[in-house]
C-alpha cells in the first residue's frame, strides 16, 4: 500500500524548490510517492520541471506539503489563489484527515517565515487537514543558525554565505518533514 504525498509549492528562484526536492526525498524514505506539483504566476516562465497542479491532485493525494518564499509574511499570491479555487473540494472534504505540512524561505532571517508558515497552514486546517510541524526531537532544530522552525521547513538566504544554497542542517530538516508526513500517511492508511 503506498501513499501518494502531493508536494505544492511555488519557487521563483529555486530555493523553495530546494526545499520541494529535499522534502520529497523524505517522503521517499519513508516508502510514499512524492508527487511534486506547482502553480503558474501571471507574467512569470511557466515551470519546465514540474507540471502544474490541478484541483483534482487534492483528491488523489494522501496527505499534502504546501510551500512559498515569504511574501510580507504570507504565501506568494500564486498559490492563494490556486486555494480560492477550491471550494468544491472543501464542500467534498477531500482532504479530511490527511496530513499536512508547510515550509517557505526568505532572503532574510527576519522575512516573515514564520508568519508565512502560519498563513500556509490556515487553507489546510480550513480543509480538515491534520497539520504535522517539526518536533524538537530533530537535532537540527537545536543546530540550525538559518532556517527550520517546529512550524515547518525553512530557507533562509542570508544565512548562505557560500551560494550553494540550503544548508546541510535545513536540508535535513526538510528531509524529516517529508519523512514524517508520509510515514503518518501511512499508518492513517493502514488503520481504514
Amino acid at each position: 500500500m503506498s501513499s501518494r504525498i502531493l508536494i505544492l509549492y511555488y519557487s521563483r528562484t529555486g530555493a523553495t524548490q530546494q526545499l520541494a526536492d529535499a522534502i520529497a526525498q523524505g517522503v521517499e524514505k519513508a516508502g510514499a510517492e512524492a508527487v511534486l506539483r506547482t502553480v503558474e504566476a501571471p507574467g512569470e516562465p511557466k515551470s519546465s520541471r514540474d507540471l502544474t497542479v490541478d484541483v483534482d491532485d487534492l483528491s488523489t493525494c494522501d496527505g499534502l506539503i504546501l510551500g512559498s518564499p515569504t511574501r510580507f509574511g504570507h504565501m506568494a499570491a500564486a498559490l492563494q489563489q490556486f486555494w480560492e479555487r477550491t471550494s468544491t473540494e472543501w464542500l467534498r472534504g477531500v482532504l479530511v484527515d490527511k496530513p499536512a505540512a508547510v515550509f517557505t524561505s526568505s532572503s532574510s532571517m527576519h522575512g516573515g517565515q514564520e508568519s508565512t508558515l502560519l498563513s500556509l497552514a490556515v487553507p489546510l486546517l480550513h480543509h480538515g487537514m491534520i497539520l504535522c510541524g517539526i518536533p524538537y526531537t530533530e537535532p537540527g532544530l537545536q543546530q540550525t543558525s538559518g532556517g527550520g522552525s517546529p512550524y515547518g521547513a525553512s530557507h533562509v538566504e542570508h544565512a548562505d554565505k557560500e551560494g550553494a544554497g540550503i544548508s546541510t542542517v535545513e536540508r535535513d530538516l526538510a528531509v524529516a518533514l517529508g519523512t514524517r508526513v508520509a510515514r503518518i500517511a501511512l499508518q492513517l492508511q493502514s488503520r481504514s
